[in-house]
């Protein structure tokens, strides 16, 4: 059997929001490499760029027709320049003087991936016509593109090498973010140490909340204070918070809205929602549904989409050894919108090779 193949591919964004097949780049450099494998990851190294699930993605389809849309409606709740924490600069102690002359303000971007169910690590089964968008969502820093980097693991089986069941000690707040990457946490060492020992040299660990748990969700995005602790405690509080400052009008009631677009005439929200739902051709339609999870109350339909995270092992280093390959800034981050019982939150980890 052919063994696994890894790719890293470099990227550079058109604009703010661009969608990249990566397929297509592919093929542009390595020929017909896919079609010796049955499946591939793709990985992301960044916080504000990533993929959509494969089952998501077949539905949405080609970009202009629902990709764009899709991806729009989380743009739309998340603007730029809204009163975000993470965007205030003066407050990032972590940044030197020079850091912030230039670093993006990109709490909308980091916001959407949250919300719109953009991952850092998917795995997809190959499909030789349909393309795998790497998505951005703050391609350019001003006038200035920046450099994405992705990786793309291509193999045949998935050899599963069991579980590990473990407990994370959560704070006593209703809404917080933990940091799974946190040497405190003891996770991650303890994640490193079972790839190396289970002799994964290629594959991806999976860490998933048990399925006991309710009112918590997982990402994997950057871990800065102001980001994690402030805005999005503001959206699992109110999901339609940022939208509604930087909208014309307050939004009443949001409960209060109907399921049906036709309702939505008196809200701010009916142009945005409408030129979707159209572009759906169906009342019925994802979108709608997407937005009705947005406007529940509580946060819960909201992540409803991220009960998992994936990340890649290679052994693709200098060093020749496994590891958890992330970006400098990626962390996987626990969410939770209510009390956990006891101060504790239950993970499964589940350990895959390829061959």
């Amino acid at each position: 059997m052919t063994p696994p193949s890894e790719v890293t591919l470099e990227l550079t964004p058109r604009a703010r929001y661009d969608a990249i097949d990566v397929r297509e780049r592919l093929r542009e450099g390595y020929g017909d490499l896919l079609s010796s494998y049955r499946r591939a990851l793709y990985c992301s190294y960044h916080t504000t760029a990533g993929y959509l699930e494969q089952s998501l993605a077949s539905r949405l389809g080609e970009r202009d027709e629902r990709l764009d849309p899709y991806i729009g409606l989380f743009r739309q709740l998340f603007p730029p320049d809204a009163d975000y924490n993470h965007d205030k600069l003066h407050l990032r102690s972590e940044l030197s003087p020079e850091q912030r002359q230039n670093e993006p303000k990109n709490a909308d971007s980091h916001l959407a991936f949250i919300g719109s169910g953009l991952r850092n690590c998917v795995t997809y089964v190959n499909r030789d016509s349909a393309p795998v968008y790497f998505i951005d969502l703050d391609g350019v820093n001003g006038e200035e593109a920046r450099q994405r980097q992705t990786t793309v693991l291509a193999f045949n089986r998935e050899i599963d090498l069991g579980n590990l069941e473990t407990d994370i000690p959560v704070s006593t707040h209703p809404v917080d973010s933990i940091n799974l990457k946190d040497p405190r946490v003891g996770l991650y060492a303890e994640l490193e140490h079972e790839v190396e020992r289970r002799g994964i040299q290629k594959g991806r660990v999976d860490i998933a909340l048990e399925a006991g748990e309710r009112n918590a969700g997982l990402t994997v995005n950057e871990y800065e204070t102001l980001l994690m602790k402030h805005d999005l405690t503001e959206v699992l509080r109110n999901p339609l918070r940022y939208m509604a400052e930087k909208g014309r009008n307050m939004l009443a009631d949001p409960r209060a809205i109907p399921g049906k677009t036709r309702d939505y005439a008196k809200y701010d929200l009916v142009r945005v929602l409408n030129q979707m739902i159209d572009s759906f051709g169906a009342s019925e339609s994802l979108l709608e549904r997407v937005m009705a999870r947005v406007m529940a109350v509580p946060a819960e339909r909201f992540l409803r989409l991220k009960r998992s995270v994936s990340l890649l092992v290679s052994d693709r280093n200098p060093e020749g050894r496994p590891a958890i390959v992330q970006g400098t800034y990626q962390s996987p981050v626990l969410v939770q919108w209510s009390k956990a019982n006891a101060g504790r939150r239950r993970l499964s980890v589940r350990f895959t090779r390829f061959e």
